[in-house]
């Protein structure tokens, strides 16, 4: 019998499917690529091309153990493939094994010099590994054999952002842009310009970033630290809420919203956004330091001082919350502490204008005039509205003047300028010509002056001068300290042409006659604590036989309903400048007012003056006295603790009884 025959199955094309294959993959069918690949694996399990294309395909669908393995396979089948060890290496670089990484593209560059992605590969394994110069060159030597290849120009633009050339990075990525459109080049674009204080530009790099992957969170946020960086805090609070929208678990998003909340003065929000944050990070120091700064803006002063010093406990080295733990201990009155935490956050950082700026405050609210004032010179370095003029005259610093002249010029507001233009005699003594550069709302209070030359306002050319010296810096110069104040009193009056026609005004009104202020600018950054709301006012108004009389220019809504009711003579469409004002102050026998310019000006012209203070003050008032060595004829009313303005007014009515017996004897 004869044996039957063997049917020899045919053996299939492996180049016509490699290249099936291959086509595919491409496409991004990677069902259909897979299938082939492993079928021309049943074939012919030493294939190069197919072990090193599925374990390209393993790798794309993050399945890098796979991908290791075949790739490894192919390269065992054949070593001189420089692609295969490309992208062996950048699955071990997936695989968080960058050394072993390097080695891969070491041998693919070996094999095939100008290969430009195995250089780019290399360089980010390099920047993984912290080796930014290194990096650098890697991704130079890629672009010159490739100047068009966009994604070295990013990356060389981020290690260029890591070692601080912003400029060099920015024009890197202008040239990936140039080539290819996207929003991670977008949006580190919007970085760059930030980083070289191009807040507009780089808003709208942002903006084309988020047009075209709106809810990229890093990019939103982004684009939220310029809109805070600009002050525009609404706009910045839109974005970090779109930001916890798209990563809702993202710690940093909710500190910043919580930020952006306290700018806005929605203090509560605020905490509950900070809270979140520290829910998502227990050990998040900067969410407890920014938590505490919203305690603070409350008043809660205790329970701001834990959370700053839960933010030492985590970060030691926390300079700005060392800052803030030397404020509350400030306001709690407990000044060696607050100092010393003010000198450790110098220690740590000894440029931070923060510290010094507190710690001159804090000593100057204790009475340590030497310490204090010299720590006032810091405010031209904080990062404030307040700006330092720079001019090319040198600043002047107590000597003789005779044959020069001296700028003088105001720089905060108008309490700040009315308190220390009592200076200005003293430095004409010192011989030189004046030049005053001051507010036109108090031009017309000054007046003429023997040796001051020229009386200008802001923005106007100046006249030739020799030295300046801003108003507030008066004090260090002349080393003032608690027992050397000036106050020769009244060193300001209102024009005689003034006080006549105010005179007329007042005839046949019944004294005596009580000025009030109760409420200053809402901008001013102490209001909350400062101003009054009108209706807690209304025990004064109990006095019989006093004529009161409103100084305030200004009224808020909330006062408008229980002014209606309030026996105030109304003068604010009659105060035009503070000429005008201090003519009014001039008829009155007492004013009563909130720490405002209006109660400098009445101290300035020896005024009885009381003076009604919140219990976290202003640093000129001092703590825990009842006089000012600055305006003897004041009075200081305080309140008793934090928010209490009922007892400290009820002081004032009390008073208020004796004075308006004594006056009408």
């Amino acid at each position: 019998m004869t044996a039957p025959k063997k049917i020899l199955q045919p053996q299939p094309d492996l180049a016509a499917l490699i290249q099936r294959a291959s086509a595919h993959h491409r496409r991004g069918e990677l069902d259909a690529a897979e299938e082939l690949y492993r079928q021309i694996l049943g074939a012919n399990p030493a294939h190069f091309d197919a072990l090193h294309l599925c374990g390209v395909l393993m790798q794309q669908r993050d399945r890098s153990a796979e991908a290791l393995e075949l790739i490894g396979a192919a390269l065992a089948a054949n070593a001189q493939g420089a692609a295969a060890h490309s992208n062996y290496g950048l699955v071990l670089a997936a695989l968080g094994r960058h050394e072993q990484a390097l080695e891969s593209y070491d041998r693919a560059i070996a094999l095939k010099p100008d290969y430009v992605e195995a250089l780019h590969n290399r360089g980010n394994a390099l920047v993984a590994l912290g080796r930014a110069e290194e990096a650098l060159r890697d991704f130079e030597q890629a672009i010159a054999l490739r100047p068009t290849y966009a994604p070295t120009l990013a990356n060389r633009a981020q290690v260029l952002e890591r070692l601080g050339r912003a400029q060099e990075a920015l024009d890197s990525i202008e040239r990936a842009l140039a080539v290819q459109p996207d929003s991670g080049a977008l949006a580190l674009r919007g970085r760059l310009l930030r980083a070289l204080n191009r807040n507009t530009e780089a808003l709208t790099s942002f903006t084309f970033a988020l047009a075209l992957t709106p809810a990229d969170a890093d990019t939103l946020v982004a684009r939220g630290n310029i809109h805070y960086a600009m002050k525009s805090f609404t706009a910045a609070l839109a974005d970090y809420d779109s930001a916890a929208a798209a990563r809702p678990d993202a710690a940093p998003i909710h500190n910043n919203r919580g930020n952006a909340l306290r700018e806005l003065s929605r203090q509560e929000e605020a905490i509950a956004a900070f809270d979140r944050a520290i829910v998502l990070k227990a050990d998040y120091a900067e969410a407890y330091n920014n938590r505490g700064n919203a305690e603070l803006e409350l008043n809660r002063l205790t329970e701001a001082l834990v959370d700053y010093e839960r933010a030492l406990a985590l970060k030691p080295d926390f300079a700005d919350a060392l800052v803030n733990r030397g404020n509350v201990l400030h306001h709690l009155g407990r000044e060696h502490e607050a100092i010393a935490s003010f000198d450790r956050a110098i220690a740590l950082s000894p440029q931070l204008a923060e510290a010094h700026w507190n710690k001159g405050l804090t000593c100057l609210a204790f009475g340590d005039f030497e310490r204090g004032f010299q720590g006032y010179e810091w405010r031209w370095k904080r990062d404030s509205e307040l700006k330092p003029r720079n001019f090319a005259q040198p600043q002047w610093r107590g000597e003789d003047l005779h044959g020069r002249t001296i700028l003088l010029h105001a720089e905060q507001g108008f309490g700040d300028t009315i308190q220390f233009i009592r200076y200005l005699p003293m430095v004409i003594a010192k011989g030189g010509r004046v030049v005053l550069e001051i507010s036109d709302d108090l031009r017309p209070l000054i007046g003429r002056v023997d040796g001051v030359i020229a009386l200008v306002r802001r923005g106007e050319t100046l006249p030739p001068f020799d030295l300046h010296c801003p108003l507030m810096s008066l004090p260090i110069t002349f080393g003032t300290t608690l027992d050397t104040i000036p106050a020769p009193i009244p060193y300001l009056s209102a024009p005689a042409d003034r006080i006549e026609l105010w005179r007329a005004r007042f005839t046949g009104m019944k004294t005596p006659r009580i000025g009030l202020v109760w409420s200053g600018k809402p901008t001013h950054k102490n209001d909350h604590n400062r101003s009054i709301p009108l209706v807690l006012l209304s025990p004064l108004f109990m006095q019989r036989g006093v004529t009161f009389v409103s100084l305030q220019k200004d009224y808020r809504d909330s006062d408008r309903a229980p002014l209606a009711n309030t026996p105030l003579l109304r003068l604010d469409t009659t105060l035009l400048n503070f000429a005008d004002t201090a003519a009014a102050i001039a008829m009155l026998d007492l004013v009563i007012a909130v720490d405002t310019a209006v109660a400098h000006l009445a101290g300035a012209m020896g005024k009885p003056l009381w003076l009604l203070l919140p219990a976290i003050g202003d640093w000129r008032w001092l703590t825990g006295r009842a006089d000012s060595p600055w305006y003897p004829s004041a009075r200081l009313f305080r309140q008793p603790q934090i928010g209490d303005w009922q007892s400290a007014i009820a002081e004032v009515s009390r008073e208020l009884a004796f004075f308006a017996a004594a006056a009408t004897r």
